[in-house]
């Protein structure tokens, strides 16, 4: 008898799109569990545990990906309240921020270009094709945003989606250790450094270590979008791969 309410839920969720959006948060839960059972460690990337878990189901059920993301799409719709939010640690260290305005736009600039060059040139010296530099040059950008640069440039937007997510991943597993060996102990400088480079994903790794380091990162995710979007499109031709 105590089986049937649960055994109802289940038959509910199976013939509706709330099914993968209960799964999705049953996995990401799961992983963070993984996550704090092992102390934190950054290589248990709670998303990345995530991913590998939906990505088994989906294989596993042979569910294609348009169904899944009719069902978990509320996710996607909640990363614009959640990149909003951001506002608010951002406005705590206002006065910070006016103090490192300077630093922070030279930053911001020599890192934008740096990620977006030293991807297209080592795939370039791999023999990588036009269309696969164009959807790697914005990968350390928030995934909308680098998704609408690429399609509009001519590259594959579901390539970048892909190389941005990755990307994010090895900006969260390996950054704060990468931080530790170079000795860097201002969280405001990690933060910029990890949003610029890891943007969402990084964001939230940077949130886990102090509420300073998350709110440059944020700065840092937000600001790194709208250079990019501005300067990579005149970049690409410049160098030729782009009309």
């Amino acid at each position: 008898m105590n089986d049937r309410p649960l055994t109802a839920i289940w038959v509910y969720l199976a013939a509706s799109p709330l099914l993968w959006l209960t799964l999705t948060l049953l996995c990401y839960l799961l992983a963070v569990g993984l996550y704090r059972r092992a102390g934190e460690n950054p290589l248990l990337n709670p998303v990345a545990i995530a991913i590998v878990l939906l990505i088994g189901l989906l294989v596993a059920t042979g569910t294609p990906y348009p169904t899944y993301f009719d069902g978990a799409q509320f996710v996607h719709f909640l990363l614009g309240p959640a990149t909003v939010s951001l506002a608010i640690p951002l406005y705590r260290q206002r006065e910070r921020l006016r103090a490192l305005a300077l630093p922070i736009a030279a930053a911001l600039l020599a890192g934008v270009l740096t990620a977006a060059l030293s991807g297209i040139g080592f795939a370039a010296l791999l023999g990588a094709s036009k269309a696969t530099l164009i959807s790697l040059a914005p990968k350390s950008v928030t995934a909308p945003v680098a998704m609408g640069i690429s399609e509009k440039l001519g590259g594959l937007p579901s390539l970048t989606a892909v190389l941005v997510v990755s990307t994010g991943i090895v900006g969260a597993v390996f950054g704060t250790g990468l931080f530790r060996l170079l000795r860097i102990q201002d969280d405001a400088i990690k933060g910029f450094a990890m949003g610029t480079s890891s943007h969402g994903i990084g964001t939230a790794r940077a949130f886990q270590v102090s509420p300073v380091m998350g709110a440059f990162s944020g700065l840092a995710m937000a600001l790194s979008a709208l250079v990019t979007a501005l300067l990579l499109p005149p970049l690409l031709h410049w160098i030729g791969l782009v009309a």
